[in-house]
């Protein structure tokens, strides 16, 4: 694989497909089979107001990166291919738990919690979702990557190309910015009060509330206040978990 422009391009717009793909899985992840989700509610998986997770746009980048590693070593062509989903899944369950644990140190919020997943590390990685993960990798490797990357490198010698993925990233620096504001209030409140604010738990919280005064839950903004500022919202929420 050779870094060029038309590389940058295809790198962008994995990053681009993977968010969105990620997130429609984590939709229906969470609304068939989540533990967290009894009342089997559509619940916007994200942090974000857009149908994107970026961790699951960097996990498809590091799948495209990783297909390119040469494992001609081994003789046997399916221990090749154990290795290299091997190495994916540990590559994306690494950068999964680096994510978690910025949020986790730096925030004092945790955007996931697999607490009660046997093997758990810290509520941030866990042997079954990284298994998951290699399930993934083998689904990518065979179904998408010999029949698409030609297409995308096709793709990105054309200028409409180019500003399609412009006005993408346009659209998502606007919202990771307003949504990271969102974000900095919570981690106010949660250091104040010296707690570990999972967002999970805040999301279903609010929508109980919402609910209970008859405010309309808007699917698409995953943390909307009850009142015109999260301050209320948030100290009643913290006030529930101490009390537990």
């Amino acid at each position: 694989m050779r870094f060029n422009l038309d590389t940058f391009l295809v790198l962008a717009f994995l990053f681009f497909i993977g968010s969105i793909l990620g997130w429609l899985l984590e939709v229906f992840f969470r609304r068939f089979f989540s533990t967290n989700n009894p009342q089997r509610k559509w619940i916007n998986p994200g942090f974000l107001i857009g149908p994107y997770i970026p961790l699951y746009g960097f996990s498809l980048v590091t799948l495209f990166i990783f297909s390119w590693i040469p494992v001609g070593f081994i003789k046997n062509s399916i221990l090749q291919k154990i290795l290299l989903f091997a190495l994916m899944a540990l590559a994306i369950t690494l950068m999964e738990y680096l994510a978690g644990i910025i949020f986790i140190k730096g925030m004092n919020i945790k955007l996931w919690d697999y607490s009660n997943e046997w093997g758990n590390l810290q509520g941030i990685i866990c042997p079954r979702f990284s298994f998951f993960w290699m399930i993934l990798s083998g689904l990518y490797y065979f179904i998408i990557h010999p029949r698409v990357i030609e297409s995308l490198y096709w793709l990105a010698g054309h200028l409409s190309f180019s500003f399609f993925i412009g006005f993408f990233y346009g659209v998502f620096v606007i919202d990771f910015t307003y949504s990271m504001q969102v974000l900095v209030k919570l981690r106010t409140f949660a250091r104040e009060n010296q707690i570990e604010l999972k967002i999970e738990e805040f999301k279903h919280y609010l929508i109980r509330k919402n609910e209970s005064l008859k405010i309309r839950v808007s699917f698409m903004i995953p943390l909307k206040p009850s009142n015109h500022d999260f301050a209320e919202d948030i100290r009643e929420y913290i006030s529930e978990i101490l009390s537990k």
